[in-house]
């Protein structure tokens, strides 16, 4: 995506208005919900009460013209994406297994130092995020992530039943596979990549069909659900669960755009084939990052809903902050290895194979 001029930007983002309802459980992500795929411009407005207010500016130390862009530098160039098939392997993948660590109203992509300006985000990973997070301060935290070297920062719409927020308990499931069928052309992210994966404003019909969309909302028996179930079962051993996929193709060029969404991208399949590569204006295979989130919630769900609205609003946020030797250990290991990992990087099915971590999960 080309970046537009900054004058162009500047008055896209200053003339702009969002119209967007205040979720229960606090003011709308939708405020400064990010534009359409390939839209011009962020545009961030007051919601409080329901009502739209003309955006302005944010700047931030990342992007101290505010024009949404933060390009990388150096850019990644001359990458053509892989059509290479390499040897069949069921597996590709390692986990990242992170804790919540706050509930808060923040967003630090979408209203960077605007504190309390989104609805209730739910935090996992990086224990020091909030709305003035960049990628120096999340790399001098701490973590709730099995490997210290995780310092990304996680988060989603708080889950709520009725005023009382529900979150979930212990390690969660962050999975880092291929998504395209060259498991073997998969680098690490880049320090500082953020994004947006679905969108608190999408429809139930766009996020049934949404190219991250694996098993929507599900609990017990219940599977594919766009919306929160009526009833779960009422047992200790059954949780409200869903996964959700983001897409993993980068354009080599920016760390974050304007609407936070359009310098990645899905996989595409080749013409001809049932292969998954990345497009040719999204060339750099990353990781697949795959949510798997369980929340302790079951028997009446009329009650549930989340901070950004009913279920078909989720969504979910990703700044990466890793270590970057772990982070390229993990991927080498574990996905351009073809292995199945936890989060030391291990694949009991191939103890050969080793672990890329250490028993503290950290490099060796």
């Amino acid at each position: 995506m080309p970046r537009r001029s900054k004058g162009l930007s500047a008055t896209l983002i200053t003339g702009a208005l969002l119209l967007a309802s205040v979720g229960a459980g606090g003011v709308a992500h939708g405020a400064g919900v990010p534009a359409p795929h390939g839209a011009a411009a962020q545009a961030p407005a007051a919601t409080r009460s329901g009502h739209a207010t003309a955006a302005s500016v944010t700047t931030s130390p990342e992007d101290p013209d505010g024009d949404g862009y933060i390009p990388v530098v150096p850019a990644v160039t001359g990458v053509t994406p892989s059509t290479q098939d390499p040897p069949h392997r069921y597996f590709h993948e390692f986990q990242a297994n992170c804790s919540v660590t706050r509930t808060a109203t923040d967003d630090p992509i979408v209203y960077p130092q605007q504190p309390g300006r989104s609805h209730d985000h739910t935090f996992l990973g990086n224990t020091t995020t909030d709305a003035y997070s960049t990628t120096a301060s999340l790399e001098a935290g701490a973590t709730g992530c099995k490997a210290p070297g995780d310092l990304s920062a996680y988060w989603m719409p708080t889950l709520y039943n009725g005023d009382q927020r529900i979150l979930p308990v212990g390690p969660q499931v962050i999975y880092y596979k291929a998504g395209v069928t060259d498991y073997t052309s998969v680098r690490p992210f880049p320090k500082g990549l953020r994004f947006i994966v679905g969108s608190p404003m999408q429809s139930a019909d766009e996020f049934r069909h949404h190219p991250g969309f694996v098993e929507g909302w599900e609990c017990g028996d219940s599977y594919f659900n766009t919306e929160f179930p009526a009833t779960c079962p009422d047992r200790a051993d059954v949780q409200l669960n869903i996964r959700f996929q983001a897409p993993s193709c980068w354009d080599g060029r920016y760390l974050d755009t304007p609407d936070h969404r359009s310098h990645m991208a899905y996989p595409v399949v080749k013409p001809g084939t049932n292969d998954n590569v990345c497009p040719a204006d999204h060339p750099v295979a990353l990781p697949m990052i795959e949510f798997k989130m369980a929340f302790p919630v079951n028997g009446d769900m009329s009650k549930v809903r989340l901070a950004s609205g009913p279920g078909h609003t989720f969504h979910y946020d990703f700044f990466n902050a890793w270590d970057d030797p772990t982070l390229k250990a993990l991927v080498d290991h574990c996905i351009v290895g073809g292995l199945q990992c936890d989060a030391r990087g291990y694949d009991q099915t191939h103890p050969e194979a080793g672990a890329a971590l250490d028993e503290n999960y950290e490099l060796p």
